[in-house]
């Protein structure tokens, strides 16, 4: 059985499933419960760390890693 034959040789139950489908859409739009805004709160960290005269190796090992370290164990 073709699906589309039955569509075409019924124009008028065509026309009003489109209308129902339609009619159905524009109302599940306007009655859609959306914020424009949505107040979202972003983790954010900030971490100013200096070691005069180390290189990037040192700062990595020496520095960075084990604020990293301390920093996964902060909840949330």
């Amino acid at each position: 059985m073709n699906i589309s034959a039955i569509f075409i040789n019924r124009p008028v139950m065509t026309t009003l499933l489109y209308l129902c489908i339609t009619v159905f859409g524009v109302w599940s739009y306007l009655t859609m419960p959306v914020s424009d805004l949505p107040t979202v709160d972003y983790p954010v960290i900030t971490v100013n760390a200096s070691y005069p005269g180390a290189d990037p190796s040192i700062m990595a090992a020496n520095v960075a890693t084990p604020l990293e370290q301390e920093f996964l164990t902060i909840q949330g």
